[in-house]
This record gives C-alpha cells, sequence and structure tokens, in this order.
C-alpha cells in the first residue's frame, strides 16, 4: 500500500462519517418497518444538529445576501451528493424566487454527466476543482460555497484554496466536526451527524443535513433581497401554468381581487407577479407600481407604505 493510500486510509478511518452506527447493527436482519424506523429515528436527530449552526448559518444568509445587493453570485462546489445538492438547490432559485439563472450555479466534480452516473475519481483532484473555479469566471464579489460531508473531498479543497488565493469569500459546508477539517473558509457550517444509518452512506443523514443547510442560505438571502412578501414568494418565474395559476391566487389573496381580475393584473404587468401585486394593491398602473418598486429596492411591504 503506497504511503498516499495509506494516509488516505488512516484519514477516512477516523471522520465521524465513516464511523459504525451502534444504533443500527442490526439492521441486516430487520424486517421493513423495523428498517424505516431506524433510519427515521437516526433522520430525527440531524435537525438538533442543524439547530446548534443557526448562528454560523445566519452569518452566511448574510454574507450571500450582500453579494446578491451588488451584483455577486452565490457558486456551490461539490462532489458527489453533495454536489448533486448544490445543483439542485441552485437549478431551484429561478422558478422560486425570479433570480437569474446565473445568481446562484452549483458544479459537480466530472461535469453535468455526473449528475446523473457517478464519476470515479472526478472528485480526487484539487487541480480540477480549481480549474473548474477559474472556468466559472468567479470574482471578488461572489460566494464561493464548498460542499463535502467528509471535509476532505480534493475537489472542494482545491476549489476553497484557489479562492482564497483569488481573494473570494468561502462557506463550507460539512458534516464532520471543525476540528477534523484541514482548510479554513470565511465561514465554516460544520453539522456533525455522526455515523450513518449504513456506513459511509453520507447521501443519508449528511445529504440531509446539507439540503437543509443549503436551503436557508438561498431562502434566507432572498428574503433579504425582496423576494418575499409576508412568508409568499411573489417573485416566481412563469414557467409553467401551475406557476401562472399560483401567481393569480397571490394575487387574488392580497388584493382581495375575483380570478378574472388577477389574470388582467397579471397581464398588464407581463407577467411580473410583484408588480402587479402592487399595481392591485395601491391601485396603481404598470409604471408607477414598477418605479415604486424600485425606489424601494423590491420590497413590497416598503413600496405599499
Amino acid at each position: 500500500m503506497s504511503q498516499s493510500k495509506k494516509d488516505l486510509f488512516e484519514s477516512l478511518s477516523k471522520l465521524d462519517t465513516e464511523q459504525r452506527n451502534s444504533s443500527t447493527m442490526s439492521i441486516d436482519l430487520a424486517d421493513p418497518l423495523e428498517i424505516v424506523r431506524l433510519i427515521n429515528n437516526e433522520d430525527q436527530l440531524v435537525a438538533k444538529e442543524v439547530e446548534k449552526k443557526l448562528p454560523v448559518i445566519a452569518e452566511a444568509v448574510d454574507l450571500v445576501s450582500q453579494s446578491f445587493s451588488v451584483g455577486g453570485r452565490l457558486l456551490y462546489f461539490g462532489a458527489g451528493t453533495s454536489g448533486r445538492l448544490g445543483v439542485l438547490d441552485a437549478a431551484e432559485c429561478p422558478p422560486t424566487f425570479g433570480s437569474a439563472p446565473e445568481k446562484v450555479q452549483g458544479f459537480i466534480a466530472g461535469g453535468k454527466q455526473a449528475m446523473f452516473l457517478a464519476q470515479e475519481g472526478a472528485e480526487d483532484s484539487e487541480e480540477i476543482g480549481a480549474e473548474d473555479l477559474i472556468k466559472s469566471e468567479a470574482k471578488g464579489i461572489d460566494i464561493i460555497c464548498g460542499i463535502a460531508a467528509s471535509g476532505r473531498t480534493p475537489y472542494v479543497l482545491g476549489v476553497l484554496k484557489k479562492a482564497k488565493e483569488l481573494g473570494i469569500k468561502t462557506i463550507f459546508v460539512t458534516t464532520v466536526p471543525k476540528a477534523q477539517l484541514s482548510i479554513e473558509a470565511d465561514i465554516t457550517i460544520d453539522v456533525p451527524v455522526g455515523p450513518e444509518v449504513i456506513m459511509g452512506s453520507t447521501r443519508m443523514k449528511s445529504g440531509t443535513a446539507q439540503k437543509m443547510v443549503l436551503n436557508m442560505i438561498t431562502t434566507g438571502a432572498m428574503i433579504r433581497q425582496g423576494k418575499i412578501y409576508e412568508n409568499v414568494m411573489v417573485d416566481l418565474m412563469l414557467t409553467n401554468q401551475k406557476l401562472v395559476e399560483r401567481a393569480k391566487r397571490i394575487i387574488v389573496t392580497f388584493a382581495k381581487v375575483d380570478y378574472n381580475t388577477a389574470g388582467e393584473f397579471l397581464e398588464k404587468a407581463e407577467g411580473h407577479v410583484k408588480t402587479a401585486l402592487v399595481m392591485a394593491m395601491a391601485d396603481l398602473g404598470k409604471v408607477e407600481a414598477t418605479q415604486l418598486l424600485e425606489q424601494h429596492n423590491g420590497f413590497i411591504r416598503s413600496a405599499l407604505k
């Protein structure tokens, strides 16, 4: 066994995510109900661990929101499950918040094909990570978020190191304790969920924890950008009929108009829901409503006052 492979073997053996879970030692003998009960019991521990990290997650929300305010982007980088979760969170932002596709982007080791089929070895190179960061044309106003359950994925470490060289702020989301990490980010969100139900299967508790954290970061940052009115997403993009009908329902709910009138406001606003909403609630034309929103940085509450 070469020294590098031996070092990897030894480092993996020390990681929390690579330990055996004492609660699931007999899961291979369990019936279906007991299997799902054991998994569910472990999943319930995840939210409690995430809760412990809310202050640092809030710091990440603030950092990303500040970046958005000056035209910056949030760029996720990960491998395997972690990479897929970043791509997923990024892909869901435009239809949910009406953000431009380039505002939040996800990059996965091995490229697009790795989303559907594991690309063996793609995560093992720091150089490829650094190259992918350069290809993303990341700038000083952007935020780089590395995602790695183990905290040691070379691809992700390469991204974070290069970002630091370029003076770009970084966030690191991992599910091992910070003490087990070999790199420092500007903000480290370590959610140590402990041993997985199945040893090393970080698509389970680790994946759940990462999904929760990424949801909080983008949702929180978008709220801070005025994408939400009360607790309703009002900047959605009308990319399908379901979203068109949801937009009409939003206008009906807040402006207290009927279905047909809501559709008329939406048409006059050229499909821009926030504009249609201000038009309907403040009895304004499209130009006036647009100007009012611009004056208040897109925040409907402020515009209506």
